[in-house]
């Protein structure tokens, strides 16, 4: 959600910052702008709608050695070009970007802004017109900065910048992620380092609380009482073409087709020598020291974790519970004597997840983040973690990510159960499994022509849809809904198949498409009962099955994989189905609306 690129020291910082925003568009955002200047002119230029629509208002002049630029997420104000950041003070010296709330915005400007005009209506305004109200009591812009910081609750990632010196970006953060990118000749501030691989692969990272002074030539981080920290920085390696759409129309198409891909680099990543799976041993003793497993995960990610609760428990003999971070924040319930909580996230800056890492790391309990994002706030402040290797994902909805969790979490299961000496674990050979079910899903992926076909027969004009399932399929039925509400906007649900008599079957109509998912031998005559019943009803059914258990007449046969590796497979159907719904309606797959891909505040 939201996107910030700023730089100093480089005279095509206006071409610099726009090509960083269109890295960041994959966050989600409705409006955008920048702040350009040199020693003597300045330019703000900011649009409602796409980053097409600012380029279209940037001409050959504005140009700059210095500037901050954003991509707005709307929370306060609706989306316009006078909500748009960047925003500047009531006498125009300070302009500034952020991405965050601001929860005490209200309360600051009643007591500090009352006699203040806003040309908008957020929160960010109420920021730059306090840096601006400190700098009138006589301090120095760094420490009008701080002070105006100091009286701000909530979640910021701010850049500043005083047209009275144009040579400083002053930097700020808390709860929201922000990176300073190093140079040669030049510095760039960034909430993603994919926003400036082109200029630089050496990051530093910025702790909550901090604040940094940024400038051409050095980079100075303070904590909250001045002390100067030293930092060294990281290399983010991430490929620049694995960013790249190439030949595909769309970059989840792109993400669905790597995904059997990913599996095999999973295998690679997470096998030593022997073959045998290689996990952290400290993270492993850790783990067999406690006595259930509490995965606390959002969307897509708490889908990853439901489809996995069944395996770990069978894989390790712990049991698991999984939960929502937005509920489990707030509402914790009583915990085991000796829990281990792992944290499902893409982008490792999910907000809701890590206010509930910052309460578990202060009870004192261990924690496993497993991430796509090497060095992100979840990564770093959690006790371990595992990445993903799934590369950049770029569309909004989650595809390889998903299935990586998934895998990557059967992997922790099995080094567990390894080491427990369990059965089960022993005689499941997970490389060679994973191998077939890389395999598996290959060939699903190619069955592109039939499932577009189906969504066309299914979903062309249907307001809405139902997935059902039992056990691990009703899993893999929620995630297949949110994937087709999301980008279609169809009204889709996932249900447990054997709770339709419970109320919803009252939502079935004539022509109401129902998808059944079967993988599970025990379950799967029950669910063809089910989708008899709502077939009695008008739905127009459609079955997603297992080979061994189909029968003539089923539309689509996943290939045969192990147990534990099924949901890997049945969920590639509802990410096509997805994905040809949507284009079969003329809607933008990568960016849905009203959605972001890195949901950074509560």
């Amino acid at each position: 959600m939201c996107g910030i690129v700023g730089i100093v020291g480089n005279s095509k910082a206006a071409d610099i910052l726009v090509k960083g925003l269109e890295k960041l568009e994959y966050r989600g955002y409705d409006s955008a702008g920048i702040f350009v200047a040199d020693s003597s002119t300045d330019h703000l230029v900011k649009s409602q709608g796409r980053i097409k629509d600012l380029k279209g208002k940037i001409d050959s002049s504005v140009q700059g050695k210095i500037g901050i630029g954003h991509t707005r997420w709307a929370t306060h104000g609706e989306p316009s070009e006078q909500n748009a950041h960047p925003h500047t003070s009531e006498n125009g010296r300070f302009v500034l970007v952020h991405n965050g709330v601001i929860e005490n915005y209200d309360e600051l400007k009643k007591i500090f802004l009352e006699s203040d005009h806003f040309y908008g209506e957020t929160d960010t305004e109420i920021a730059v017109h306090l840096v601006e109200y400190f700098s009138k009591q006589g301090l120095d812009t760094k420490e009008a900065f701080k002070q105006a910081v100091a009286e701000i609750r909530g979640s910021y990632a701010f850049g500043l910048i005083d047209k009275e010196d144009r040579t400083v970006i002053y930097v700020a953060k808390n709860k929201s992620p922000l990176l300073i990118g190093l140079g040669e000749g030049f510095n760039v501030v960034c909430s993603d380092a994919m926003a400036m691989l082109e200029q630089t692969n050496q990051f530093v990272e910025i702790n909550d609380g901090e604040i940094v002074i940024v400038t051409k030539d050095s980079v100075q981080i303070e904590d909250q009482t001045g002390t100067i920290i030293e930092r060294s920085p990281y290399e983010a390696k991430i490929d620049l073409s694995d960013m790249e759409k190439g030949t595909y129309p769309y970059y989840m198409l792109k993400e669905i087709d790597e995904q059997p891909a990913t599996m095999r680099r999973i295998i690679s990543e997470y096998t030593d020598e022997t073959g045998a799976v290689a996990v952290d041993q400290e993270l492993l003793t850790s783990l067999l020291a406690s006595d259930r497993i509490y995965i606390i995960a959002c969307g897509t990610s708490y889908h990853a974790g439901l489809a996995s609760k069944q395996i770990i428990e069978q894989l390790s003999q712990i049991p698991v519970e999984a939960h929502l971070s937005s509920e489990f924040g707030y509402n914790m319930p009583l915990l085991s004597q000796k829990p281990f909580f792992i944290f499902l996230s893409q982008s490792g800056e999910t907000a809701d997840s890590r206010q509930v890492l910052v309460k578990t790391s202060e009870m004192g309990y261990p924690s496993l983040t497993i991430t796509n994002v090497a060095g992100s706030t979840l990564s770093r402040e959690a006790t371990y973690t595992m990445l993903l290797h799934a590369g950049p994902e770029i569309a909004v909805a989650s595809t390889k990510a998903y299935t990586a969790q998934i895998a990557v979490l059967t992997v922790l299961a099995k080094a567990v159960g390894e080491a427990k000496d369990v059965l089960s674990a022993k005689s499941f050979d997970l490389p060679m499994e994973l191998g077939i079910a890389a395999n598996a899903m290959d060939v699903m992926i190619n069955e592109k022509e039939l499932i577009s076909q189906l969504a066309i027969d299914y979903l062309s004009t249907t307001r809405n849809a139902f997935y059902i399932g039992r056990s691990e399929d009703y899993y893999v039925s929620m995630e297949a809904a949110l994937k087709l509400k999301e980008i279609s906007y169809i009204q889709a649900e996932g249900f447990a198949a054997g709770e339709l008599k419970h109320g919803t079957i009252a939502l079935v109509e004539d022509g109401t498409p129902v998808i059944g998912i079967i993988t599970e031998a025990v379950t799967a005559p029950h669910t063809r009962g089910n989708l008899r019943e709502v077939e009695s009803r008008g739905a127009h059914t459609l079955v997603i099955v297992s080979e061994e258990l189909s029968k003539e007449g089923d539309q689509i046969i996943l290939p045969v994989v192990h147990q534990f590796l099924r949901p890997l497979v049945s969920v590639i159907p509802g990410q096509l189905i997805a994905y040809f719904a949507t284009l079969e309606r003329g809607y933008d797959v990568d960016k849905p609306r009203n959605l972001a891909k890195s949901v950074t505040v509560e």
